[in-house]
């Protein structure tokens, strides 16, 4: 895998610490509120484990599965939910997390059905990247842990082709690595 990597761009000590930046901020801002934390599945999985535990304030803890890059390298506008029901969390106050801001596709979606379905007190999101793009959605993230460019990254919860979250670090995937999967029928 690490052959695929053309250059880190934040290596695991650098992320933690921007981790504990990032936690201080959230636990500021959600002092004496109901939170409840919405993980996006599967990409902030590691991003979303290492934050909470960096939170020192009572939560309650969801995931949603959600699609929406079905395999490429960029979002194919379509986002899927996984499941029918969204949490229950009516008058609560929701971190939703996630691992990128890109399109804004997916995280729009999210946000307009948790509070068109659930009734919530505020919907706010945290990710761990934002790419400076612009986006097909009118969206912004009230936490972000790094800004990038357009570069195709992977590692830390990011994937490609469900490879690459567990790399320890966020790094940009070599092109040849998903345009051969491309022009070979395998990518998205």
């Amino acid at each position: 895998m690490l052959n695929d990597i053309d250059r880190i761009l934040f290596h695991e000590q650098t992320i933690l610490s921007r981790l504990d930046e990032l936690a201080a901020e959230i636990t500021a801002a959600y002092r004496g509120k109901e939170l409840t934390v919405i993980a996006v599945l599967n990409g902030s999985l590691i991003f979303a484990a290492d934050l909470l535990r960096r939170i020192p304030l009572p939560l309650k803890l969801d995931c949603l599965g959600v699609a929406s890059y079905h395999g490429g390298t960029e979002s194919t506008g379509k986002v899927t939910f996984k499941q029918l029901a969204v949490p229950d969390i009516a008058g609560r106050h929701v971190l939703v997390i996630d691992d990128i801001l890109d399109s804004g596709r997916t995280l729009h979606a999210i946000c307009a059905r948790l509070r068109e379905e659930a009734q919530p007190a505020s919907v706010g999101i945290c990710v761990l990247l934002r790419k400076r793009i612009a986006r097909a959605e009118e969206l912004e993230a009230d936490f972000v842990g790094f800004d990038i460019g357009g570069e195709f990254v992977v590692g830390y919860g990011l994937d490609y082709q469900e490879r690459y979250r567990n790399l320890p670090f966020v790094g940009v995937l070599k092109r040849e690595v998903f345009e051969s999967s491309l022009v070979s029928g395998q990518g998205g």
